[in-house]
């Protein structure tokens, strides 16, 4: 069975671009209103021009912020979690507060907001939590990152089964073309997009809109619960 997102509220949190801005105006479409929440409200709240769209703030490393959110909210039906710190590098390079960044935001901070938030939300709410494909392929360099990713995975299913009959799941998302890679400079980033787009089974990359829909089916079935969906072109079978 699947719930309409028809006038429920809805938090997203990350940043006003990339997965989170997509996923804010798939849900929004959707019919629900939105809280999009990072940690500078003000730029975020520059980033959307619809009152139906909220902006708030909150650092998910910093527990007495996700309290403060939670109180300020007072009622939410859903919650989705983008937020993400990246610590690539290999083992040598790895530095110990880039990997804790990493973590207490992207496998803490859900925690938290599972912590603030559950008891303020009805029964057939909803967490949507974001891990990665690297938990599921190795690869040099990405040690840190899937070790999070891995960890989200598991934090979702036992939330799921802790707050039960609110639903947890988690996108876990392949390479996805959403200016995350910008960093490595155009000529290194289109070699690896075409290569990602060269190998594996769908023969593209991903899209932030791709990732949106997932979001919306995890957050309107129903019979979903305790699952990473992985929305990743078939990336780790190649």
């Amino acid at each position: 069975m699947s719930s309409s997102l028809q006038g429920r509220r809805v938090l997203v949190i990350g940043r006003g671009s990339g997965i989170a801005r997509a996923v804010t105006l798939a849900v929004r479409a959707a019919g629900a209103t939105v809280v999009a929440a990072s940690r500078d409200a003000g730029k975020l709240a520059g980033s959307y021009e619809d009152p139906g769209i909220e902006a708030e703030a909150v650092d998910l490393t910093d527990e007495p912020s996700v309290e403060a959110l939670a109180a300020r909210l007072g009622h939410v039906d859903h919650v989705v979690s983008t937020a993400s710190a990246r610590a690539r590098g290999q083992v040598a390079d790895l530095e110990h507060d880039t990997m804790a960044l990493s973590f207490t935001t992207k496998v803490l901070g859900p925690i938290l907001l599972a912590k603030h938030l559950a008891p303020r939300m009805p029964r057939d709410g909803s967490f949507v939590l974001f891990s990665g494909s690297s938990a599921r392929k190795p690869a040099i360099g990405m040690l840190a990152v899937a070790a999070t990713n891995g960890a989200v995975d598991v934090v979702t299913r036992s939330l799921a089964v802790e707050l039960a009959p609110i639903r947890v799941n988690a996108i876990s998302p392949g390479t996805v073309d959403t200016g995350a890679y910008d960093a490595l400079g155009e000529e290194k980033k289109n070699a690896l997009f075409e290569q990602r787009s060269r190998t594996n089974p769908v023969r593209r990359v991903g899209t932030a809109d791709d990732i949106a829909e997932a979001v919306l089916f995890a957050l309107t079935n129903t019979f979903l619960t305790g699952v990473s969906l992985a929305v990743d072109g078939g990336e780790p079978l190649v």
